[in-house]
């Protein structure tokens, strides 16, 4: 993953502006005005852009948010009423949607679209797709994923600092079969299929396709790969800024999951569909730079430890060694997600996926990394699944505690973790991530850093989901019981 100079937004439509709406005028809607906002301040940028969609065909925009899961959510706006949307026209039952903590009573969500962000999709060309924030009387709505973000981001730039982000897109191409999931290519059957060239010319009419539109949005797509399991491919493009690496990622999702359809198949972010092939992470790389000047603020080839990063990197590190078990239930935030985070379960060896809460150098057997070059750290724990604006947030809130408290990880570990005695562990110092999701979700609701960064009200909705979730699932009874148990006894 590439984490050197990138110019921010790509394709956008719009100059920059650094808030979004003001008093709507539709009828019978009485929002409120976002604080801070005058109303009609950005009335002849909003008529700009809807001349300029307008001039490329766009008939329709989605004015849109996601839920906890991370999963687009929209109302499709005509462009005619393309100024009424960038006023908040659209509100929507927060009650209808996980996470959002509403109930039938409570008034709606406003939408106010993000006009950096807006983005005609290119395989749906009379579409334009623009993210934003949920409000509710005229405040940023606090259970609002992209809010949740927005605050880090804040605390950040209060210090002069951004926080730079890039995410490893891993998925599988399948098609449902009985009671489970195929390869989409059956000839694609090799038991180590790792860069596999074969397989990734005959996937090529899809992945040609999706790479060409990711180019058109500028997301500089640097290379992609058939990976380890059989129908699992990885794209690797440029990092951004943690709000358009998550915006980013979101419409990447809903990009490569249209297009799967079109050709027939069914592209999935489940981390782990075969029990005998590795899963699909997500890994986040990470760094913070000057936001003045870009400098990268982890950068240092003189690092007397050896791995390329500053003492700063160091700190940020502590914090997410300390807060490692509250973070894997956002980052592998289903029961799925901890049937990769396993030392075997593949084919060819090692999953490949973090066990340990522990860092090393170029060292892939850790759940935190600094990869070779150094300049930036690899979190390993963090699977294609998760919620993309909740995942960078803890992590930024997690950094930023390691670096207030001066947390120091200890030096970087070369060891082979997977090989590790448990004898050997305890003299390292080193505890196991979270087995199950359970065991995450309960790792958030006791950690204090998770109410500061989701506050009160989303911390307890997302655990009371999540722990839902773990108890469906446990008590289903699976047909690995019935072949286990059924005449054993």
């Amino acid at each position: 993953m590439n984490m050197g100079q990138e110019d921010g937004r790509g394709a956008t439509l719009a100059p920059e502006s650094s808030n979004h709406g003001a008093a709507a005028l539709a009828e019978h809607v009485p929002l409120t005005t976002p604080a801070g906002r005058q109303p009609g301040a950005d009335l002849a940028q909003w008529e700009q852009v809807q001349q300029d969609l307008r001039r490329r065909g766009v008939e329709y925009c989605l004015s849109s948010y996601v839920d906890v899961h991370g999963v687009t959510k929209a109302k499709a706006v005509p462009v005619g009423h393309f100024v009424r949307m960038m006023k908040g026209s659209e509100l929507f039952t927060g009650a209808a949607i996980d996470g959002l903590g509403q109930g039938p009573a409570d008034d709606e969500l406003s939408l106010w679209p993000d006009l950096d962000a807006i983005t005609v999709l290119p395989w749906e060309p009379t579409v334009a797709w623009a993210p934003g924030h949920l409000h509710l009387h005229g405040q940023p709505y606090p259970m609002d994923s992209r809010n949740v973000l927005q605050r880090q981001v804040d605390r950040l730039a209060e210090r002069g600092m951004v926080f730079n982000l890039g995410i490893e897109t891993e998925f599988f191409l399948v098609r449902r079969e009985g009671d489970g999931v195929v390869p989409a290519n059956p000839k694609d059957v090799l038991p180590r299929a790792a860069y596999d060239v074969t397989g990734l010319l005959e996937s090529l009419p899809f992945i040609d396709e999706l790479v060409r539109h990711m180019d058109a949005l500028g997301f500089d797509v640097h290379s992609f790969d058939h990976e380890d399991a059989n129908g699992q491919f990885e794209l690797d493009f440029s990092y951004a800024d943690a709000m358009t690496m998550a915006d980013r990622t979101t419409l990447w999702r809903l990009m490569t999951k249209s297009l799967a359809r079109k050709h027939g198949f069914e592209a999935t972010y489940m981390p782990k569909p075969y029990a005998d092939r590795t899963g699909s992470g997500g890994h986040f790389n990470m760094s913070i730079a000057d936001l003045a000047t870009g400098a990268n603020l982890f950068d240092d080839k003189a690092d007397p430890r050896g791995a390329g990063v500053t003492e700063l990197a160091y700190h940020f590190i502590g914090g997410l060694l300390a807060h490692a078990p509250a973070i894997c239930a956002l980052t592998a935030p289903t029961v799925n997600s901890y049937k990769r985070l396993i030392k075997s379960g593949s084919m060819t060896g090692f999953t490949w996926a973090p066990v340990y809460i522990s860092y090393g150098a170029n060292n892939r057997t850790h759940a935190f990394r600094i990869p070779m070059g150094g300049g930036r750290v690899e979190c390993r724990a963090v699977d294609i699944a998760c919620n993309p604006y909740l995942g960078a947030a803890i992590m930024i809130a997690a950094g930023l505690d390691g670096i207030d408290r001066k947390l120091d990880p200890g030096a970087p570990i070369a060891e082979n973790m997977y090989e590790q005695s448990d004898a050997q562990l305890e003299q390292l110092g080193v505890k196991v991530l979270p087995r199950t999701l359970l065991e995450a979700v309960e790792a958030l609701a006791a950690d204090p850093l998770a109410e500061q960064v989701l506050g009160t009200d989303l911390r307890d909705a997302y655990c009371s989901l999540k722990e839902q979730e773990w108890w469906s699932y446990h008590n289903t009874v699976s047909a690995w019981e019935y072949d286990r148990y059924l005449e054993f006894f």
